[in-house]
């Protein structure tokens, strides 16, 4: 069962207040956008990488960007679109004769292996699965001039992976775009087909990087397991 791994890198996040686009921004002495593909390069199950950037960014990445670090030969690279949802379907296109893909966020450096292990079983079982968040703190919805508190007990933040059967991706991604639709994830995508999706439990620390501090919470974060995997080591 061939799974790939679908990394978008497409936007120019400027929210980020830099010159350079997010994902090719140093990140504990290595570009993000290499420390997110790291984590698929070594796993197991992931047989192909795909990777879309900016139109025009390709030779940029490839040579300036994965080439340093001996990836420009395991990642296949692909324009993205006029946005993210664009830029998914211009990558699933390579990945048709698969059957799991594994689409993820290229600012998602510290996803670990054992969360994209269980999308991919969740997305075999269920056909689509993303990683997801509980949230964990009150939600108020404003209405008028007043607040109104929301139960949170069945409210979850999506994160990425999200992971699917590559046929039912590509067949939501085109539905959306023959009718017109954006969604804000690919799951979106799946539900209004009236497909299930599951919910695969993620970490708090599988960071999306959008701004300055979350570039540097994320320097944090790697500081802190480097200290723990050499303790634990000794």
């Amino acid at each position: 069962m061939t799974c790939a791994a679908l990394v978008t890198a497409g936007g120019y996040g400027e929210r980020m207040g830099s010159s350079i686009p997010k994902q090719y921004l140093d990140l504990e002495g290595i570009p993000v956008i290499v420390r997110t593909l790291f984590a698929f390069i070594g796993h197991s199950q992931i047989a192909r990488i795909v990777l879309t950037v900016p139109p025009g960014d390709e030779d940029y990445c490839r040579e300036r960007i994965l080439h340093p670090f001996k990836l420009d030969m395991a990642v296949e690279i692909v324009a993205g679109g006029l946005n993210r949802q664009a830029s998914v379907y211009n990558g699933l296109q390579k990945l048709a004769d698969t059957v799991i893909v594994v689409i993820h966020d290229g600012v998602r450096p510290l996803v670990t292996s054992e969360i994209i292990t269980n999308t991919i079983r969740a997305a075999r079982s269920s056909g689509a699965a993303l990683a997801c968040v509980p949230v964990r703190e009150t939600v108020k919805k404003k209405n008028g001039p007043y607040l109104e508190t929301i139960s949170r007990s069945d409210l979850w933040l999506a994160h990425t992976p999200q992971t699917f059967r590559t046929a039912l991706i590509i067949q939501a991604h085109k539905k959306a775009l023959d009718e017109g639709f954006t969604g804000t994830d690919d799951a979106a995508l799946v539900e209004r087909m009236g497909k299930p999706v599951t919910v695969v439990e993620d970490s708090q620390e599988n960071i999306k990087i959008t701004t300055p501090e979350d570039l540097d919470f994320a320097s944090v974060l790697l500081q802190r397991n480097d200290m723990v995997r050499s303790h634990t080591n000794a």
